[in-house]
């Protein structure tokens, strides 16, 4: 049985061996400072939006905003962690839920095609926000009271933006790196 000849090594051929890219590393430990100030600032975001939630008798605090207090908090210089993507994002993605809830109803299915458009529709305005994806998909699945969620939400998301604006200069970081 015939065997397909080998391929020419490289050096071999008189071709220049081109190098290989280094394999992506976990990051570096951050110092303490910024690991301290990062994790207070999350804290006390989500503790905000809790308290303020209290005093206005709902909820102001819903899975999708605590992903953006992290991403706030944690990696601040992050496209995603910007101001015009945390309050841009969340609001195009809830009226994206707001949309497919009134073509679809409430459910699984509308809420599934409410999170992949929003992904397309915060690319388009270029405001990428990754938790507000789900922000539509809790919009999709609940029904939710269309304006009552989207004031909360946008008082949550500018309470948060208030939030990492105060905490940047306990750990040493430039919060925003832009604003539009």
């Amino acid at each position: 049985m015939p065997t397909a000849p080998a391929a020419e090594a490289p050096e071999a051929s008189g071709l220049p061996e081109t190098p290989r890219p280094p394999r992506p590393r976990p990051p570096a430990r951050p110092r303490p400072r910024v690991l301290l100030g990062a994790t207070a600032a999350a804290v006390a975001g989500l503790l905000l939006l809790v308290a303020v939630g209290t005093l206005l008798r709902q909820p102001l605090l819903i899975p999708p905003l605590a992903a953006s207090a992290a991403l706030v908090a944690g990696a601040p210089e992050l496209p995603l962690s910007q101001p015009r993507s945390v309050v841009g994002g969340q609001l195009l993605s809830v009226l994206t839920g707001f949309a497919v809830l009134a073509l679809a109803g409430p459910g699984p299915w509308g809420a599934a095609v409410a999170g992949g458009l929003a992904l397309g529709v915060m690319a388009l305005a270029r405001a990428p926000h990754s938790p507000a994806a789900a922000t539509a998909v809790v919009v999709a699945l609940q029904a939710t009271p269309f304006w009552s969620f989207l004031g909360l939400l946008a008082l949550a998301c500018l309470l948060l933006v208030a939030v990492g604006l105060a905490a940047a200069p306990a750990t040493g970081r430039t919060y925003p790196a832009y604003w539009i």
